[in-house]
């Protein structure tokens, strides 16, 4: 007897010893009034639907698609000439009173795969494809508007779970992300395509991706976006030049950052979960309230950037108060010295006067053009002659704009739930808005991004009682500093193509944009500071050896600057290396 409660309590002791994870995993899964932990993943399944059904020209639209964060939706439409001429073929979706377009000429027995930038607001349309000589077809289509985080993978689903460990969520689970996969060889070109994800995946080996997909994921991290690499490439800097270990598992990247994941499976979507949890979007344009709460702020409680852009309302009111006194006592007065018949013909002068004189006042002071204030980081990469740039422009038009156009290695962002968008995006050739960019007499801000080419630099020579700096940025030169010999140096103002001597400071200033509102030249204002919260870090960071950090006037470097406009506020802080010149 004594033996079997020996082996009773050894085994019990056993059995507790190697239940109690499950044991406790189980309470905490069961434990009533807590809600699972997100786990897994939600694939976006996409069926193509071919049409039309007979003649030679067919395209084949891939739905339901997952719709990201901001930005556009990338609808993949791939187009079939079976006959023997080559055809010229126009794509429109058209949704909610508003078009996306693109062109294209498609070869004998030529198929072509190509993407439409759906504005993210926008959740379904319809497809419609014409050419000449062809009846023209269409296809309706829904997206897919998961709310969680949402993530890009080039790669397929196998491929997926094998580097990342993550398996498919049960139907009554919250999952990690939701996923959209896309063959990588087939892939967007176009930078627009990534910007609204929260992470961007490449889950197939290096050799699968082609030269210009590489060259575009490089862009959409410059400018903000989280790529992660789950097979990254032996030489990493082949594909992404500016990282600084080529061998480390996360870098910051321009106003991004490049995910190396070498570790096990499991330990890759750990991180990608981290990596979406933190997302936020790179610039965050501020749109107008809802219609039941209009006043002077906007979304949010955000205040406007442009002052042209609020009534004055204190001189109505007086206006109003003048108008008030002519028209009251001074009809009385009017009344007892002329008679009735004098203030019949007086009260109605009046009012056409003051209504002249409010009309005069709209011309003369506003007049006819269009108002901006502009507002952007820029990191020079000046090895390579390229700008990448992320910035805000908020935007007053009195009489309406109508177009404007972007190159594709750029972006154009709204607000995430924007009134009056404009009705008609062509994307043959970049990016053509259209009626209307800007409406007349509506405040609109509008975000942008962009890796373009520049030739923009500053210029050092060293001299035996100083340093002299030329300005050869392309705009003036507000306030500066550059590191240079371990030293930190002040610039003062210089015009565009000046020199200047700078002057050494004697000790280390605080990190210029850690506190907006300080009184330096080297920050943002504060409302601007709210709406590129995420994008500050770079510019943040301490100087190296051969660094600058200045701020310009003007225009700025982004692609809208080439619009005509009254200049009301510009701060544009640009960072980069400076040119040594040997004396």
């Amino acid at each position: 007897m004594l033996v079997g409660v020996l082996l009773w309590v050894g085994l019990a002791g056993a059995t507790g010893v190697s239940a109690t994870p499950m044991t406790k995993a189980a309470a905490v899964a069961t434990r009533p009034g807590e809600e699972e932990p997100p786990a897994g993943y939600r694939e976006v399944v996409e069926t193509p639907d071919t049409f039309p059904d007979k003649g030679d020209l067919q395209a084949t639209l891939r739905a339901v698609t997952l719709v990201p964060q901001r930005g556009y939706t990338p609808i993949q439409v791939t187009v079939h000439n079976l006959g023997g001429q080559p055809r010229p073929v126009h794509l429109s979706i058209h949704s909610q009173g508003r078009i996306t377009e693109r062109s294209l000429q498609v070869g004998p027995r030529e198929r072509v795969v190509t993407y439409l930038m759906l504005p993210a607001d926008l959740n379904g349309g319809r497809l419609e494809m014409a050419s000449p000589g062809v009846q023209t077809s269409s296809s309706s289509f829904y997206l897919d508007s998961y709310r969680g985080a949402r993530v890009m993978v080039l790669g397929d689903v196998k491929s997926f779970e094998r580097t990342t460990g993550l398996s498919r969520s049960e139907d009554n689970q919250e999952p990690l992300v939701a996923t959209r996969f896309l063959d990588a060889r087939v892939a967007p070109r176009d930078l627009a395509a990534y910007v609204g994800y929260d992470a961007v995946l490449v889950t197939v080996p290096p050799d699968e991706v082609p030269d210009d997909v590489w060259a575009v994921l490089e862009s959409f991290a410059l400018s903000g976006g989280r790529l992660m690499l789950t097979q990254p490439p032996a030489n990493p800097r082949l594909h992404f030049p500016l990282l600084q270990d080529a061998r480390a598992e996360l870098s910051a990247y321009g106003f991004g950052q490049v995910r190396q994941c070498r570790d096990a499976s499991p330990v890759c979507g750990q991180k990608l979960g981290q990596d979406v949890a933190s997302a936020a979007g790179i610039v965050l344009p501020a749109g107008p309230p809802p219609r039941w709460e209009r006043s002077d702020m906007l979304r949010d409680g955000r205040q406007p950037l442009l002052t042209s852009a609020r009534a004055p309302v204190g001189r109505f009111m007086f206006l109003i108060f003048l108008f008030t006194l002519a028209v009251g006592p001074g009809g009385l007065m009017l009344a007892r010295r002329k008679g009735p018949l004098a203030v019949l013909i007086a009260v109605p002068t009046l009012a056409a006067i003051t209504c002249l004189a409010l009309v005069a006042w709209s011309v003369l002071v506003d007049g006819f053009r269009v108002h901006a204030a502009r507002y952007s980081l820029t990191l020079l990469d000046r090895e390579r002659s390229r700008a990448v740039t992320v910035g805000l422009t908020a935007w007053y038009a009195n009489l309406a704009e109508e177009s404007v156009s972007m190159p594709a290695a750029s972006v154009l962002l709204s607000p995430q739930e924007p009134e009056e968008p404009p009705r008609t995006l062509d994307w043959t050739q970049g990016l053509v808005l259209r009626d209307s960019f800007l409406p007349s007499r509506t405040y609109r801000e509008w975000g942008e991004v962009a890796v373009l080419p520049s030739r923009a630099r500053l210029t050092a020579r060293k001299v035996e009682d100083g340093l002299i700096i030329q300005n050869a940025l392309g705009a003036d030169v507000v306030a500066g500093r550059v590191r240079f010999q371990g030293q930190l140096w002040e610039l003062p103002a210089m015009a565009d193509g000046a020199e200047a001597r700078a002057v050494q400071l004697p000790s280390e200033p605080k990190d210029p944009l850690s506190d907006p509102g300080t009184d330096t030249a080297l920050e943002l204002p504060y409302e601007v500071g709210l709406r590129l919260l995420s994008a500050t870090s770079p510019l943040q960071a301490e100087l190296s050896e051969g660094d600058f950090l200045v701020r310009v006037g003007g225009r700025g470097f982004l692609p809208t600057a080439a619009l005509d406009v009254d200049l009301e506020d510009a701060v544009h802080l640009v960072r980069g290396g400076f040119e040594e010149v040997r004396p």
